[in-house]
């Protein structure tokens, strides 16, 4: 029999200095960005868009990751804890007793209504565009973040994924255990990296991006549904939220996939 678990007990900071730490999951989100940015810029220069514009994007895109992220783990999974601890929830330290943090909890559905809200405001006082000109572009960088984002999780032994009752698995020993797990992180990442060389393909190789919103719209049609079947395999993170044998992540995947079929399916001028 081959043995196919992995012992998982990686080192999550890169360095502390005091209660300050940097983390591998910090790493992974400046990647993220550095990486988001890159892509943007080559798409504003394809499209003739100034990329003076960039600056702004870059500010808009990570403060609404960051805030809507942070915002959305804990009212969809903690509310409790946003009302009674709101500096808590928006400031990366923790005060009684203080200690820096980071933002540990982060939600990729808080994330898009964020990232939404966010590109609204770019759109109208710096882009000078219309909204869906930048959501057909902006899912590109986003799916190779959440690449990333996933690795950073997986660093962190955290978002874990259900026993696989066999030798196959990672064993989480930061975590105390020794029984194997589904890598989810892992699943969800190669989802998240199918997704970004779909859209990369669709938009650089065929002439939907002149269609308003299609590839926005294939962007949620993929991206949730890659969630919403990673799911099955993960622990639910909140289980007195299950209901229909679906978690909370499935049940807010659902809208949005079907939203994303709009946009590629509406009949636009």
């Amino acid at each position: 029999m081959i043995y196919l678990s992995i012992d998982w007990n990686p080192n999550i900071e890169l360095f502390k200095i005091g209660s300050f730490a940097i983390r591998y999951y910090s790493l992974m989100f400046v990647i993220a960005f550095v990486l988001g940015l890159q892509l943007m810029k080559r798409i504003f220069i394809k499209d003739n868009v100034s990329i003076e514009k960039l600056d702004s994007f870059f500010i808009y895109a990570v403060v609404a990751v960051l805030l809507g992220a942070r915002i959305g783990h804990f009212l969809f999974y903690d509310t409790k804890f946003l009302f009674e601890h709101p500096l808590e929830v928006l400031l990366p330290v923790r005060f009684n007793p203080f200690q820096f943090t980071g933002y540990q909890g982060l939600a990729s559905h808080g994330a898009v209504i964020g990232v939404l809200i966010a590109m609204y405001y770019y759109s109208k006082k710096v882009l000078k565009k219309p909204m869906i000109w930048i959501l057909d572009r902006i899912g590109i960088p986003v799916a190779i973040g959440g690449v990333f984002v996933r690795i950073g999780n997986l660093m962190n032994s955290e978002i874990i994924g259900k026993p696989t009752n066999s030798d196959y698995g990672f064993i989480l020993r930061q975590l105390g255990e020794d029984f194997p797990r589904h890598p989810t992180q892992l699943y969800e990442a190669f989802g998240y990296l199918i997704t970004f060389i779909v859209l990369y393909l669709v938009y650089w190789k065929t002439d939907k991006k002149e269609k308003s919103g299609y590839i926005f719209g294939l962007f949620f049609v993929l991206l949730w549904s890659v969630r919403f079947i990673v799911e099955f395999f993960k622990e639910a993170q909140v289980d007195n939220r299950a209901t229909w044998d679906l978690n909370t992540g499935q049940l807010l995947s659902i809208p949005l996939v079907l939203l994303g079929f709009y946009f590629m399916f509406r009949k636009t001028k």
